[in-house]
């Protein structure tokens, strides 16, 4: 590690800023998830600065997600996840629900993809996961007298529903799409609450929902790359027809919808 110079005094950034930068560095490209630091003295030696400053720095980049702080031990390098991108994803879509047609064509550039990905390359076990995510959503489709979801059913429906979604990423083999998927998780969930009204106010049953992904199912089940991209771009179109026709109707009850689920 090559020492770093001291900024000017009020220019640049500070010291700690700076440390903390060379760290992290460090960190995403020659450290692997584990791995501890060096002490705070070698570090304050190497950086030419003080074990404060190393300290604050350590600080900074475990509020990053980069680093795992615990007391008696050095800082150990954390498995990175979508966490930091999660909250910022619900944050967004939490203050401006019409920011989820923002996250439909993100879903529609990775998941598209990945349904293709996975037509090509699913395991046994990517299969059963897929197909007990369908199965899940069948079971949990527990309807009142009036044809719609209880609220116990709606949220274990949902769930498999992430599920089916979180498996299909899984299956593309490409560890920065399932990535970026497990970061969707929690705002995909708020989200769905909402399709789903707009999917009933235009006449619609959970069982188009159920069909919707049993077609992505099939098309990757037969290897059929082209058809698995087509079923999930089909599906998402779909969902985002349901979010604006809910957002339409009912407004206020959509914005506190995706702030409740």
């Amino acid at each position: 590690m090559a020492s770093i110079e001291k900024p000017a005094s009020g220019a640049g950034l500070t010291a700690t800023a700076q440390v903390a930068e060379a760290l992290a560095e460090i960190v995403l490209t020659e450290l692997s998830p584990g791995k501890s630091l060096p002490s705070e003295g070698e570090l304050a030696e190497r950086f030419e600065v003080s074990r404060l400053t190393v300290r604050e720095a350590v600080k900074m980049l475990a509020g990053r997600g980069l680093l795992d702080v615990g007391r008696g031990r050095r800082a150990m390098v954390k498995e990175p996840t979508g966490a930091a991108f999660s909250d910022f994803l619900s944050t967004v879509i939490n203050s401006d629900p019409k920011s989820l047609f923002d996250l439909i064509e993100l879903r529609m550039s990775l998941e598209v993809q990945s349904a293709t990905l996975a037509a090509r390359r699913v395991t046994r076990a990517g299969m059963t996961a897929m197909e007990r995510a369908v199965d899940g959503m069948r079971e949990a489709a527990v309807r009142t007298s009036t044809g719609v979801l209880t609220e116990e059913s709606e949220s274990r429906f949902h769930e498999q529903d992430v599920h089916f979604h979180e498996a299909v990423a899984l299956s593309s083999g490409n560890r920065l799409i399932s990535y970026l998927f497990e970061a969707m998780a929690v705002p995909l969930r708020r989200s769905f609450y909402l399709s789903n009204r707009g999917h009933e106010i235009r006449g619609h049953t959970v069982d188009d929902t159920i069909a919707a992904h049993n077609a992505v199912l099939e098309a990757i089940r037969e290897g059929n790359a082209k058809g698995a991209g087509s079923a999930m771009r089909a599906h998402l179109e779909d969902t985002e027809r349901d979010i604006r026709v809910a957002l339409s109707a009912r407004p206020a009850e959509a914005a506190a919808g995706t702030e409740d689920a």
